[in-house]
């Protein structure tokens, strides 16, 4: 942790102990801590019967009195709790958002339970979004946390999951030895949820193995338990998993009866993550069979879903059905289509690299072995013909003498191309740094106009979308801050914004102070620029938010910030000769300036020209302000901008695949 961390930790403390001293033996807060703790119980029982709307709303209340009340273990499960349900309606980015402000205020009371839990499941939303060497890193810390601190049952989670990872690359020997240890401890600890996940993992391995009975035998007995518990995501994970087994079997009528059994439970729990799964493997199964359609709809069903949730691994799975079908329906133009999305949706498994390259550092050192044994043979045989050799001595110091001259003239010239050549690449990779370094100060044309001819022309723009912003009573609030707290904040939030002008691909033009200024439409023209330019100052407003937010929870000092948009003429160029920038001028600019400065917190201000370029976009919605007057450039009419309102399909919950293609991940509830 830290510096920084520790002293913020240590001042959220303090006032935690100060409020509960004063707070702890009033009946109100009793009364408080045991509402909360009530929703909290609530939550859980509504994520064990599948409800996941209900659950996150019940964990949001807790966490809104556990804040009330500076309990940090109690915010810290219920942001782990929202975490889980936003995970199982296959809302990634959320989970992850949430996992790790958990694991934050789990480190803030040093609670290593939760952090390793946190951990935990923040490697397995990184395993199904395709990052397997972040999962892997994260799994490990949470095991050197979980050895300290000796909690079971999350060791027996996080090693399942490592065992996913070896079987996902194919090391089934790893992945059965990390699944065994897994199924130990929760036979142990009488972990029957787990203990039925881990079943499963180990009937998929066998499964690839071609071991059918063995496989059978384990599936089964996870049935049995998921069955017996009521369970109906085991029950739809078993049932995938038995279809695969008897689809490896060529045994179709067996196969099709589980998925389509599995498929009914995952739409009762709404798991989108095994209907996509489930769909993929039908629509996969009935080409086989030769039904070509209705194995086409399935595959086109299960894509959307995985569309949806951004699995790479599924996407692949349902375009390479959908090329198959399409192929065997002699539609090439469609098998083409599909055939080229499922190898940009190909996994590149860094894991499967990194054993690549262990294996070859593996068989160079066999080399090096056998290179050494038959050095040595050699100087064996040459001890045998020695008496030999003593009669040719002159022959032979001539042949050395000749031989010396030539290594020593071989080695001149190798050291000497060596040399070359690393002084070849020394020099690139300094070409390469001072590209790199000029592309972050200046645009790529006007970097290339630069190198060109040494100067940089002006050039006239006639509409340009000049974004301003700053924040609220900077200086007050930059008083409550030590001045390595304020760099900090200030940095992270600059950060953010320059991510977010890079991903509308506007142009970033400097900063003062704690203003940012940026531009949409040049140096090259873009018609979506404007549009582009208002979506980034929401994006913007939006990190302030959820940063003010995140600021809150701990106790620490946060920014609120005006945004103002003004489009128009303006001049850009690159001036000086030292430390140069490329910058824009005109009166354009200074408007942009004033309606910023006349805009409101948590707003994007614009024109009257912002709107009237925006005006037939149905993404936006205007509140007109009327005329406002700026200081210097008289009355502005001008606006507030958010985006249309858009109503949005539930998402169901989803829950890791199993399978033949993707090993299951454990989460920490």
């Amino acid at each position: 942790m830290t510096h920084t961390a520790r002293l913020l930790a240590f001042l959220f403390l303090l006032t935690t102990v100060e409020n509960v001293i004063a707070q702890a033996d009033t009946p109100a807060h009793r009364q408080n801590t045991h509402q909360a703790d009530s929703l909290f119980k609530a939550g859980e029982q509504k994520m064990s019967s599948g409800d996941f709307v209900d659950a996150l709303g019940l964990a949001e209340k807790s966490l809104s009195i556990y804040q009330k009340l500076n309990q940090l273990d109690g915010a810290g499960k219920s942001l782990n709790q929202i975490a889980l349900a936003y995970y199982y309606q296959g809302n990634y980015a959320k989970a992850l958002q949430f996992f790790d402000k958990s694991k934050f205020v789990y480190q803030i009371a040093n609670n290593k339970k939760g952090m390793s839990s946190a951990l935990n499941n923040m490697g397995a939303v990184y395993y199904y979004l395709g990052n397997k060497l972040k999962a892997l890193e994260l799994y490990k810390q949470a095991i050197a946390i979980q050895k300290k601190i000796g909690d079971r049952k999350i060791i027996a989670s996080t090693t399942q999951n490592i065992g996913g990872i070896y079987v996902s690359i194919k090391d089934f020997s790893n992945g059965m030895a990390y699944y065994q240890k897994a199924y130990t401890l929760q036979k142990v600890i009488n972990d029957s949820v787990s203990l039925a996940q881990t079943l499963n993992g180990i009937g998929e391995i066998y499964i690839k193995q071609q071991k059918y009975p063995d496989a059978y035998n384990y599936l089964n007995q996870s049935l049995i338990i998921a069955n017996k518990l009521g369970n109906k995501l085991r029950q739809t994970e078993v049932l995938y998993s038995l279809g695969e087994l008897f689809n490896h079997q060529n045994k179709s009528d067996r196969a099709l009866s589980y998925y389509t059994h599995g498929l009914v439970i995952g739409k009762e729990i709404n798991n989108l993550q095994y209907i996509s799964n489930l769909k993929i493997a039908l629509g996969d199964l009935l080409n086989k069979m030769g039904k070509r359609s209705q194995g086409i709809e399935n595959c086109k069903e299960g894509l959307n879903i995985a569309e949806k949730l951004g699995a790479l691994t599924l996407k692949r799975e349902a375009c390479e059905c959908l090329y198959k079908s399409y192929k065997a329906l002699g539609n090439n133009s469609s098998a083409l289509h599909f055939y080229e999305k499922s190898i940009v949706h190909k996994d590149s498994s860094q894991l499967q690299e990194i054993a690549s390259q262990a294996q070859n550092m593996e068989f160079q050192k066999q080399q090096l072995v056998d290179s050494v044994s038959h050095a040595r043979k050699e100087q064996v045989i040459q001890q045998q013909h020695k008496e030999e050799v003593r009669k040719k001595e002159q022959q032979r110091n001539m042949i050395i003498v000749s031989l010396g001259f030539i290594v020593v003239v071989a080695l001149g010239l190798w050291n000497r191309l060596n040399y070359v050549r690393r002084s070849r690449e020394a020099l690139q990779k300094e070409k390469d740094r001072s590209e790199e370094l000029l592309l972050n100060i200046l645009p790529k044309e006007i970097a290339d106009e630069l190198k060109e001819k040494g100067s940089v022309d002006a050039q006239n723009f006639s509409s340009v979308a000049i974004l301003f912003s700053d924040f609220k009573s900077f200086t007050q609030t930059a008083e409550t801050m030590s001045p390595q707290q304020l760099v900090e904040e200030i940095n992270a939030c600059f950060k953010a914004f320059d991510l977010i002008t890079e991903k509308y691909k506007i142009e970033k033009i400097k900063t003062i102070g704690d203003a940012y200024m940026a531009a949409g439409n040049l140096p090259h023209s873009d018609q979506q620029s404007t549009r582009n330019t208002v979506l980034a100052a929401m994006d913007m407003q939006a990190f302030i938010a959820d940063r003010k937010e995140e600021n809150d929870v701990i106790g620490k000092p946060a920014f609120e910030m005006r945004i103002g948009i003004h489009s128009g003429p303006v001049v850009a160029g690159v001036v000086g000769v030292k430390k140069f920038q490329y910058d824009v001028w005109g009166d354009t600019v200074n408007t942009a300036s004033r309606v910023e400065s006349n805009g409101q917190p948590g707003k994007v201000n614009v024109s009257e020209s912002i709107f009237n370029l925006l005006k037939d976009d149905d993404s936006f919605t205007f509140d007109y302000r009327g005329v406002i007057n700026a200081k210097g450039k008289g009355d502005i009419k001008m606006y507030f901008v958010e985006k249309k309102a858009v109503e949005l399909d539930h998402q169901p919950d989803n829950m890791p695949r199993v399978g033949t293609y993707w090993p299951t991940q454990s989460i920490s509830q």
